[in-house]
């Protein structure tokens, strides 16, 4: 039976992942959250691993609040540098694959198409700056590592989907920016490619995204057509919804290497988030 150790797994794509493997009779899952596991502990991770002895560790595990990392950047570097860090140097004294979720903001936002594996990265942010070290870290220190770069993930969590929902309760219009163009991806779908790339040796970077791209205005759009909601969308422009970090204007991926190396599609989109909110 193969041991997969998971990092951050009350979080969506964690659940995801349990999810994705709960009927499985091949996979024993090691489920780790901060308080079982801090990662930035180089010596409390390598004890852990060498401990359970996973066949591969997936860190899930990230300081995901973008406007928050602006002014906590050591913390953020901490987590999203120092922690993939000590869990490749794990990885490589066990012997245990390495697999590290990673961002679209690892990129400038200045594309007007799809962003591919090969292209350069350019972090605009703090938040981006530091996955964009922690992708570094896991290629200087883990043997064989996959590096699968995500966006706008939603799943069973605090997300963009149910923050439009609530909105919707108690507004009739809703505000959205309509000028940031990204491609709105499942937890689920992510966790299917995850889950699918783990047994092979297919190792390197890889984008991971539903396919298909829209601005945030039109996914809210798409949300409330799909529930029957009558809430109208208003457009608006970044400028008009300032944030203390800044925003990729465009940051669609294609899934250019799942697509080179094999033949693994993801699902469109629109038929994701319609099975998400079925």
């Amino acid at each position: 039976m193969k041991k997969i150790l998971v990092t951050g797994c009350n979080g969506q794509l964690g659940r995801a992942i349990n999810k994705y493997y709960a009927a499985s009779s091949e996979v024993e899952l090691i489920n780790t959250d901060v308080a079982d596991l801090d990662i930035t502990n180089v010596d409390k991770v390598m004890e852990y691993v060498r401990g359970a002895k996973p066949d591969v560790i997936v860190n899930c595990a990230a300081y995901t609040a973008v406007d928050a990392s602006e002014s906590d950047i050591d913390n953020a570097y901490r987590i999203n540098a120092i922690g993939p860090r000590n869990l490749s140097l794990a990885a490589s004294d066990t012997g245990a694959k390495m697999m590290h979720v990673s961002t679209d903001y690892v990129f400038d936002g200045t594309a007007s198409k799809p962003y591919i594996e090969f292209d350069a990265v350019n972090p605009q942010g703090a938040y981006g700056k530091t996955k964009l070290a922690g992708e570094n870290m896991v290629r200087e220190f883990a043997d064989k590592y996959y590096i699968i770069r995500t966006a706008w993930l939603y799943g069973d969590g605090k997300n963009f989907v149910k923050t439009m929902l609530r909105l919707s309760e108690t507004n009739d219009t809703v505000r959205v920016v309509a000028d940031q163009f990204g491609t709105p991806t499942s937890a689920d779908e992510l966790a299917r490619a995850i889950g699918y790339l783990i047994p092979t040796d297919n190792y390197g970077v890889f984008h991971g995204t539903c396919e298909g791209s829209c601005s945030w205005a039109d996914f809210t759009e798409e949300i409330f057509k799909l529930k029957g909601l009558s809430t109208k969308v208003d457009h608006i422009t970044t400028a008009e919804y300032p944030t203390p970090a800044k925003r990729p204007a465009y940051s669609v991926l294609e899934n250019y290497m799942l697509k080179l190396t094999g033949d693994y599609t993801f699902a469109d989109w629109k038929a994701a988030i319609k099975e998400y909110l079925d």
